[in-house]
């Protein structure tokens, strides 16, 4: 289960429960969250699906507490793409 939490307008606080429970803490630049969401998709529910993507490659122990969500694409080069879909 994936819980996401706004911090403020760039900072989400995000729980994620398996296994284990985890919490991180991600930034959102204004600018990149406009380039990755889907038409009227808030910087939450990006985040969301950000995290629904990272959990289908590995554990939620694995994940970085705290990140910028553009680290993703790093680790992940089709990350931009695939969420962008």
């Amino acid at each position: 289960m994936i819980k996401v939490k706004p911090l403020d307008n760039s900072r989400f606080e995000v729980e994620v429960t398996s296994r284990s429970t985890t919490t991180h803490v991600v930034t959102v630049q204004p600018e990149y969250a406009r380039k990755l969401a889907h038409q009227d998709e808030d910087t939450a529910s990006l985040v969301m699906r950000s995290f629904e993507f990272l959990l289908a490659r590995e554990s939620n122990t694995s994940i970085l507490r705290s990140f910028d969500l553009s680290v993703i694409a790093r680790y992940f080069p089709e990350y931009e793409s695939e969420i962008q879909r």
